[in-house]
């Protein structure tokens, strides 16, 4: 729907006529515009309160059933991929190794707290008719549009350097080839993989998800081998606990290996591509089966963590435990960590372990493939090609990922996960902000705006780990200036360089925090029939279609129907 600016500050709203106010496409959802007054169409304006009255009295609407949920089944699922990725996997097996099972609780909360802003990125899409670049594009000024964009690019970068590490290190474990000549053939990998789509989308990623599962279920196997303790993991899962050399740090790992910014872009894209009525309890409606569905995908890969660190903790903490596994265990990457399934698997654990490792690796990269195309999309209003797009971020993610495998080996490329972990974190607040103040915004969301308790709960959330990833850097980095080997004049020019770079940090994040939304983009449905409105509940189109209006340039993301 075409956008166009209004000249005043308090924009009027506009009336949605039969036809859906535009295109002649027959257009049945909430369109995110900015109206001209010249362009209003004339009647009756009716308010949001009263339209919400009409649909309470509305006895002969019926809400959908289990046959209607299933039509919205596919984002929530798609965007979980991202929670089982390598760098999960990196960071809970090192967590579990470290410290036992004393950063569960970082798991818990982590998903608790990523079921709640993929909702409310799933809410802003279905509400607005765009998703949060699009929104950010209409909303802030253009240099800090363009800063928005560098900082989501580099999320995707980063969220992609696991991938290329976790592949290429199934492919060591496969072949027995270096792991700087695995990074390379990731290059390619992944356009092969897209190639292969055209053949059958929805059955290639049926496939990916069976061989992740199959790695969780060899992990719940060795768990129930294993037997660690449940009370110890309950301890750990409800009873925050920062003990421990790297602790700290090891948490703000996992914490931005669960909760990634590029997954907000993407999750409030991937629900437009779904057909939803447009009227505010079809709406509704909506949002309440993206929330299951998001909680059930997250519940599984909540589960699939818990896995992972349990096993990891269990098998490393064994007082019987083989020299040789115990110097695994004092520095486990996802290159040596297929020991931990040998009580199960026996002598194929390795190559099990690997197959299951290739698939994460590749099915993830999927989700950072269309992120980057929409988030492109959305800031510049570009699109690319998505072998174009694949093979451009995957280059980028390349270069790092080889210099450190060439340099520092296995090991370092490793770490070099970790490091792509925290920086997921750092980036966390510009995106996380705009979609806490969008989805909070009735200028954006109108009466789906989010209720005082999700506001408050979300906020506290969001300004606590903001506030974590504040202190680690700015006390990590002090302590690593107090302690270096470095010469002196070395430490003041890292510093003259480094603390306003610090200083630029906290202050974008108090901007994007306190500065008021000036832009409406939501205009409110409005009743001019019953029969019309009825028919617009049961998801009918008014004139010309029986389809409800839907984002046509999304529609191609392989989603199952």
């Amino acid at each position: 729907m075409e956008m166009m600016r209004g000249s005043q500050s308090g924009t009027e709203r506009a009336i949605s006529s039969a036809q859906g106010g535009g295109g002649g496409s027959g257009s049945n959802r909430i369109a995110a515009i900015n109206v001209d007054t010249s362009s209003t169409p004339t009647g009756p304006v009716v308010s949001i309160n009263d339209h919400n009255k009409h649909f309470d009295k509305d006895t002969d609407h019926q809400k959908p059933g289990w046959r209607k949920f299933l039509s919205f089944v596919g984002p929530g699922f798609l965007v979980s991929l991202a929670y089982l990725d390598p760098g999960n996997l990196e960071t809970d097996l090192q967590a579990g190794a470290n410290h036992g099972y004393e950063l569960l609780w970082v798991i818990l909360i982590g998903l608790i707290f990523a079921l709640i802003i993929q909702s409310l990125a799933a809410n802003l899409g279905v509400s607005t008719g765009k998703h949060l670049s699009e929104l950010c594009k209409a909303e802030y000024p253009k240099f800090v549009k363009y800063c928005l964009w560098l900082l989501a690019e580099v999320a995707v970068i980063a969220a992609d350097i696991p991938e290329v590490i976790g592949t290429a290190f199934a492919l060591n474990i496969l072949f027995n080839i270096p792991v700087w000549t695995g990074v390379l053939i990731t290059g390619f990998s992944t356009l092969l993989l897209l190639g292969l789509q055209r053949y059958g989308v929805r059955k290639l990623e049926l496939l990916i998800a069976v061989l992740v599962f199959i790695m969780a279920a060899c992990f719940f196997g060795e768990m129930s081998y294993v037997k660690p303790p449940a009370s110890d993991v309950l301890k750990g899962m409800f009873i925050p606990k920062l003990n421990g050399q790297g602790a700290t740090g090891d948490a703000i790992a996992l914490l931005g290996a669960l909760v990634m910014p590029h997954n907000l872009f993407l999750h409030s894209a991937l629900v437009l591509s779904r057909k939803v009525p447009k009227s505010v309890r079809g709406i509704n409606d909506a949002c309440r089966f993206f929330l299951i569905e998001s909680g059930f995908a997250l519940l599984v890969a909540f589960l699939i963590n818990v896995a992972v660190i349990s096993v990891s903790g269990a098998v490393c903490s064994a007082k019987n435990l083989l020299s040789e596994d115990e110097s695994r265990c004092s520095d486990l990457t996802l290159n040596s960590a297929s020991f931990l399934l040998q009580n199960v698997l026996g002598r194929s654990s390795s190559t099990i372990y690997a197959i299951a490792l290739l698939a994460s690796g590749q099915s993830s990269t999927i989700t950072g493939t269309y992120a980057g195309q929409y988030i492109m999309q959305g800031f510049l209003d570009l699109k690319m090609k998505k072998w174009t797009r694949n093979l451009m971020t995957r280059m980028i993610a390349i270069t790092p990922s080889l210099i450190v495998s060439i340099i520092g080996g296995s090991s370092g490329a490793g770490r070099l996960i970790i490091i792509a972990s925290m920086i997921l974190s750092f980036e966390l607040p510009f995106a996380l902000i705009p979609l806490l103040k969008f989805s909070s915004s009735k200028t954006k969301m109108g009466p789906h705006v989010n209720s005082i308790f999700i506001i408050v709960f979300s906020w506290i959330l969001g300004l606590a780990i903001i506030g974590i990833n504040i202190y680690y850097l700015s006390t990590g980095f002090v302590d690593w200036l107090i302690h270096n080997s470095l010469p002196k004049v070395a430490n003041i020019f890292v510093g003259i360089i480094v603390f306003p770079i610090m200083a630029i940090y906290i202050l974008s994040v108090i901007y994007l925090t306190f500065r008021r939304d000036k832009v409406v983009t939501f205009i409110e449905p409005v009743n001019h029939n019953s029969a019309v409105q009825a028919q617009m509940e049961d998801g009918v189109g008014v004139v010309g279609s029986d389809k409800v209006h839907y984002r046509e340039d999304l529609a191609d993301i392989p989603l199952p129907q």
